[in-house]
């Protein structure tokens, strides 16, 4: 058996119906994947298969915690996730994904759902992830505080974040600029 053989769905023997599978994506899943974005977690995920005449219509649920790096001060933290999703699977010569189709070689007549698992979770990643105020890492915020630059004129919109004693972003007001820099603030750009 494959390093994912586990989640493997055989569709030759589903018939009329609707067949339910189970997986706990644990921490033993996620080393397996081997991908940079998340290492640890627990997971459930309920995979519903239902024949419709020539096609597979696959639903997942996805439930649990991932642990990934903190934006801010890069230690682990608890990002929950809630997903669902369906994709259809047709049989047919090779493998391919034409939009929201899965074709599978007929010979085989069974899909592999490991990796369609893990693409789910990682796109319901906020972009920005970050822990609760005041649970950053407080050596981290010390040392970014140290090395963040604000400039003159920056507004909230479009201002590097400062952070507070309890870790949350804060815009900087009154921020000294280098001198060194100042004077290049004069510059006009307009060719006009």
């Amino acid at each position: 058996m494959s390093k994912f053989g586990q989640y493997n769905i055989i569709l030759k023997e589903i018939a009329d119906g609707v067949r339910a599978f189970e997986f706990d994506l644990n921490d033993e899943y996620f080393t397996k994947i081997d991908s940079p974005e998340v290492k640890r977690g627990n997971v459930k995920a309920l995979v519903c298969v239902q024949k419709k005449n020539s096609t597979y219509e696959l639903s997942f649920k996805l439930e649990g915690i991932i642990l990934i790096p903190c934006d801010r001060c890069l230690d682990d933290m608890e990002q929950f996730i809630r997903h669902e999703e369906k994709i259809e699977v047709k049989f047919g010569s090779n493998y391919a994904e034409e939009n929201e189709v899965v074709i599978v070689p007929e010979s085989e007549g069974s899909i592999n759902i490991a990796w369609f698992l893990y693409e789910f979770i990682v796109l319901n990643i906020p972009i920005k992830h970050v822990h609760p105020p005041g649970e950053c890492n407080k050596s981290m915020i010390d040392k970014l505080k140290r090395h963040i630059t604000h400039q003159k004129g920056d507004t909230d919109d479009n201002v590097l974040f400062d952070i507070d004693e309890d870790g949350s972003d804060a815009v900087a007001e009154d921020t000294q600029i280098d001198p060194r820099w100042e004077s290049l603030q004069n510059i006009n750009f307009d060719n006009n």
